[in-house]
């Protein structure tokens, strides 16, 4: 068997009231201590000056312009010309009085703009601050006055919302800099609240005319405070140093030496998910390192496929969510097929897959597959495409499996947590062993298994299994403010990540389920919501769901949101007229989708406890107007239970009457 992590100590018994702990593990590449770090790469703003020089003319960051009432193709600057408006962004910020250690927000979707007012903070060692594009009034009101924000950058469309009523503690504002232009009216609001308002070319002039020197940081400096929304209180402020981020990049390229296929300047990475995550970030900041470049979507993740069509990336980097919505399309545009041509492609499939797992490599496993089918799969995801990372959340065997076969690209899952800086598990491509997984911890880090003795999870049982714990170099430094959540989450060096997991036998981690979103139904069994959830989300004709179950209850029950162009094709050709929300509250849909999520589960292998036996149809998704789920989408369960409790006490009457 091939092992994948080094195991460095032993694991311990707990005793005077201390939970049991498994084996610490690392990196193979770092058995016998950490790998030295690039001398030359200690900042933040090491990683982009560093590229400037070297790959002045090289293309960085592009974008689709809206011309004539529609998006054009992607322009581009270059790293040379970039860093040119960084420094006029630079001597702009200290005209205005910025310090070393001021905060800055960026609050927007992802853009050129967004990533110059980045470095701009890098160069002066100020603190870059994200805002959520996704985010309430509420919380960005929140982090302005928690963070102690003085300057913004923000999207044209957001300033409305930077500066409504709601937003009281955008007052303590000195200076506001949109990533284009303002209106009169808008200019008027600002100054009437006390902030100093530009637009972006103003900005840039100012500093033109007031031309300064860079004040670059030291790695101890804080680069960035990441606010995490939680599932319940206040955002919490993640503090990550220049240090971490320089660190976890040189972890990248010792990481990528590995393998025979090489990261060029010629790699293209399309941005969708946001800049104000940590993925998105250490991405971005790894393709500035390589000198490659970055396009951004045009805003609308609907038509992403656009975008893909016309950039072209050769990287593609996004959540379960994105990826089971592909291989929905492509599931489609095979029923659409001819039997014969259907018969066709699932024997390639088979054939390919079954090559995959005897080790051949993706690309040698079945040229001829690839040529007759599976080239038509990567024509629509752009055509260039060699890399697929998959993160935020586990992907399902099922889906993982079949876009490693039909893409024709190395497909990829990473685990982490912006407490983590970003990935620190990541899979490695061509290893069919993990699928399923989250792969082996990463090059500067060190992980075990902790007990959870109240679920009945311990790392020195068979298989092992227990709260994953985490500590290394590129750990956060702590919660902004927040000593004692600190104190909570950081035990004798090791960050409690919350979340469970299972180390395989070949140094694989597996991520079973939040720590929290565990129950023990009726009959003792404990069930992992989270992973039900991605199990049943694959059926084409469910949008969303949320399983549910209860400790005084044998069975799991769920609410549904059904897919509006499936329900609508189910209820044509089973003889129903209506409109969507008329169809979701037919009883024969009910049934309809029960039976799917019963197929869902019997592939996937399911235990009879973790099937579903009862739904609730919702037509409108779970969304952040009814507080149902955090500003990137994970479920609040508390609230949605709040929400639904009429509902599931009746389905539960319904199912087993007079049971309670």
């Amino acid at each position: 068997m091939k092992i994948f992590a080094a195991q460095v100590e032993e694991g311990k018994e707990g005793k005077d009231g201390k939970p049991s702990v498994g084996p610490v593990y690392r990196n193979l590449l770092a058995s016998n201590g950490f790998p030295s770090v690039d001398s030359d790469l200690n900042t933040a703003w090491d990683i982009f000056s560093m590229s400037v020089q070297k790959y002045p003319g090289n293309r960085m960051l592009g974008w689709r312009p809206f011309v004539d009432g529609k998006f054009g193709p992607y322009v581009w600057k270059t790293y040379k010309e970039v860093y040119e408006e960084v420094l006029q962004i630079v001597s702009a910020l200290r005209a205005s009085g910025a310090e070393p250690g001021c905060r800055v927000g960026i609050y927007g979707a992802n853009c050129p703009q967004w990533v110059e007012a980045m470095e701009a903070c890098n160069a002066l060692s100020l603190i870059c601050v994200p805002l959520y594009d996704t985010l309430g009034p509420g919380a960005v009101n929140f982090i302005l006055d928690h963070a102690e924000i003085d300057f913004v950058f923000v999207q044209d469309k957001k300033v409305k919302e930077l500066l409504s009523p709601d937003c009281r503690s955008a007052q303590r504002l000195r200076v506001m800099v949109c990533f284009t232009s303002l209106t009169a009216e808008q200019k008027e609001m600002a100054v009437q609240t006390g902030i100093k308002p530009y637009s972006w070319d103003e900005f840039l002039h100012l500093g033109k005319v007031n031309e300064m020197e860079i004040l670059p940081p030291q790695p101890f400096n804080i680069c960035t405070i990441m606010y995490t929304s939680g599932t319940s209180g206040d955002p919490k402020g993640v503090v990550l140093t220049h240090e971490t981020i320089a660190t976890f990049v040189s972890g990248v390229d010792l990481f990528l030496d590995q393998f025979e296929d090489k990261m060029t300047v010629d790699d293209v990475y399309l941005s969708f998910l946001p800049l104000a995550h940590i993925l998105d970030r250490v991405i971005e900041e790894y393709f500035f390192r390589r000198g490659a470049s970055v396009g951004y979507y045009h805003g609308d993740l609907n038509a992403l496929r656009d975008d893909l069509m016309e950039l072209k990336p050769t990287l593609l980097a996004g959540v379960p969510r994105v990826f089971e919505k592909i291989h929905e399309g492509i599931k489609k545009a095979l029923e659409e097929l001819r039997p014969l041509r259907r018969r066709i492609f699932d024997a390639l499939y088979k054939y390919k897959l079954a090559w995959m797992n005897m080790g051949y490599k993706q690309r040698e496993a079945s040229p001829l597959a690839d040529l007759l089918a599976f080239r038509k799969v990567k024509a629509r995801l752009g055509g260039r495409l060699r890399l697929v990372i998959s993160g935020g959340a586990p992907l399902s065997t099922e889906v993982e499996e079949f876009l490693r076969v039909t893409c024709c690209a190395f497909l990829v899952q990473g685990y982490g947590l912006t407490e983590t800086c970003g990935p620190t598990t990541v899979c490695f491509p061509d290893e069919m062993c993990m699928v399923g997984t989250a792969g082996p911890v990463s090059v500067y880090s060190e992980l075990r298994l902790e007990e959870v003795p109240e679920m009945g999870y311990s790392p020195l049982d068979d298989p092992p299994c227990g709260e994953v714990c985490v500590r290394g170099k590129t750990l956060f430094s702590g919660y902004y403010k927040n000593p004692d959540l600190t104190r909570e989450s950081i035990i004798d060096g090791w960050f409690h990540t919350g979340d469970i997991g299972q180390i395989l036998p070949n140094g694989v981690v597996k991520i079973i389920d939040r720590k929290k979103n565990l129950i023990k139904i009726s009959q003792g069994e404990y069930v992992a919501l989270e992973y039900l959830e991605n199990v049943y989300c694959v059926a084409p004709i469910i949008e969303d769901i949320w399983v549910y179950g209860d400790s005084l209850k044998s069975m799991l029950v769920a609410v549904v949101v059904p897919c509006e162009e499936d329900t609508k094709k189910w209820a044509y050709s089973n003889g129903h007229a209506g409109s969507f929300l008329e169809l979701c509250s037919l009883v024969q849909l009910q049934n309809y989708i029960l039976s799917e999520l019963k197929n869902a589960a019997e592939r996937n292998k399911l235990r009879g406890f973790e099937h579903i036996k009862g739904v609730i149809l919702d037509p409108r998704p779970f969304d952040m107007e009814r507080d149902l789920v955090t500003a990137t989408l994970k479920k609040k369960r508390n609230k949605l239970l709040i929400y639904y409790q009429v509902e599931i006490d009746q389905l539960y009457e319904k199912l087993a009457p007079g049971r309670r």
